[in-house]
């Protein structure tokens, strides 16, 4: 095992953590109604129950860290000639290493989804609850969210445009 599947695979197993940690502080945090979108000023205009916030979230997670990670396990019986990935005979050689590749990829995407949902759901907590931190501390969270998908998301590709040192058997 490599360092950085090891290191994708904690990160994963952190995520997870810190995303049941975060609901868990969140609901009893969170009063009947929660506000959910601020006017200019950061006072709450619009509000979802306790509730339903909660429903959305276990719904999320569940889409995230099962339905994702079934995905990436099909996406490995997969046979290499019909994945569309370049220089695709040379990995279909190193198929192992593709796989593993293939693997970090989805885990990595999964780790990075739970982190931020439980770095949403701790700031819609503390926004709530007039703690310190008012709604634009977290104006920057959004832009982190998008250019850290990206850069999750074209990471694969561009790794699999390096070809794969072919390891020789004797």
């Amino acid at each position: 095992m490599e360092i950085a599947t090891f290191g994708i695979r904690a990160w994963r197993i952190l995520s997870m953590m810190a995303v049941f940690g975060a609901s868990i502080y969140s609901y009893s945090l969170f009063g009947a109604d929660v506000g959910v979108h601020f006017d200019a000023s950061g006072k709450p205009d619009e509000f979802m129950t306790k509730s339903d916030i909660f429903y959305i979230l276990v719904a999320l997670i569940l889409i995230n860290n099962v339905l994702l990670v079934a995905f990436g396990r099909q996406l490995l019986k997969l046979p290499s000639h019909m994945l569309p990935i370049p220089n695709q005979a040379e990995w279909s050689l190193e198929r192992e290493k593709l796989n593993e590749h293939l693997q970090n990829w989805v885990y990595c995407l999964v780790a990075l989804i739970n982190t931020f949902i439980a770095m949403t759901v701790w700031a819609l907590a503390t926004v709530n609850n007039e703690f310190k931190y008012k709604i634009k501390d977290f104006e920057g969270l959004f832009y982190v969210v998008i250019a850290s998908l990206l850069i999750v998301i074209i990471s694969l590709p561009i790794r699999l445009m390096i070809k794969p040192q072919i390891e020789e058997q004797s």
